[in-house]
């Protein structure tokens, strides 16, 4: 069939030229439904808040999601700008500006130099470290201690709590030690921004590393997808080299996925029978 939309010389078209084929049919209706979708969650976030003044994006055809794609563009440079104004601190960091705290990592490699307010404000555990009465005095060169991360990876912690973001590289070398911290010290969008990094890179490589952190870290949804991973190439991930390791060091984790596996065939079989 002829379509209006998707044909590469609609003009030309025979009579009816408004005719469109199933694909073109099927996007649509997942554009319209997308934007339904998104309206009714503003509503329900407008009857929440009270604030009956928001615009409104109810389905009446595509001149709407057209209004509510500019929308969106709009507030993604709203948010650009943003992003941009605050990356100050990133640069107060960067140039240690106006510093007052020192924050050692372990085996007393070199300290690097912090702001005590900001600290505080991304970690309830800093800010009440930072509360104590031995943090509370002013003495030069006040200095607080995180024994498990080396020099490198407290500067990756760091950069990461100024900014909100960290280079491709330091993410892929650190994110196991960076997720750990991000439990202990209790910063939840470091534990997402971990958490992301490792389901998009999961492989057979990394699968127990990632199952290992997960379960230090009490991450259930994140565990969850590295042991069924793991169920589903047991044959890759058993026979690496990594796997004797693993298993001497995290006997529980083994048992756990054998009994995964074993409920995958018991299923599996099932589901034959």
């Amino acid at each position: 069939m002829d379509c209006s939309i998707c044909s590469a010389l609609p003009y030309i078209l025979r009579p009816p030229r408004n005719t469109i084929c199933g694909a073109c049919y099927e996007g649509a209706r997942s554009i319209l439904n997308l934007t339904n979708k998104l309206d009714n969650n503003d509503k329900a976030s407008d009857k929440q808040t009270n604030n009956p003044s928001s615009s409104s994006n109810s389905a009446k055809g595509f001149a709407n999601t057209l209004k509510w794609v500019k929308e969106m563009k709009e507030m993604e440079e709203v948010l650009n700008e943003k992003i941009s104004y605050l990356s100050g601190f990133a640069a107060a960091f960067r140039d240690q500006i106006h510093t007052d705290i020192q924050v050692q990592p372990g085996n007393n490699e070199p300290s690097i130099p912090a702001h005590r307010a900001l600290l505080a404000s991304r970690s309830s555990i800093f800010r009440n470290i930072l509360d104590s009465d031995e943090c509370k005095a002013p003495p030069i060169n006040q200095t607080i201690t995180l024994p498990e991360l080396n020099h490198e990876e407290l500067e990756s912690l760091l950069e990461f709590l100024y900014s909100g973001n960290l280079p491709k590289e330091k993410v892929e070398k650190h994110v196991y030690s960076l997720s750990i911290a991000a439990d202990k010290y209790e910063i939840p969008f470091l534990q997402k921004f971990c958490e992301h990094q490792m389901l998009g890179t999961l492989n057979s490589s990394n699968a127990l590393d990632i199952l290992e952190i997960s379960d230090t870290c009490s991450n259930q949804s994140l565990k969850e997808t590295a042991l069924n991973y793991i169920v589903r190439n047991m044959e890759d991930v058993v026979f690496s080299a990594r796997f004797d390791v693993f298993a001497l060091k995290n006997p529980h984790l083994t048992v756990q996925i054998t009994r995964a596996s074993f409920m995958d065939i018991r299923n599996r079989r099932a589901g034959v029978n």
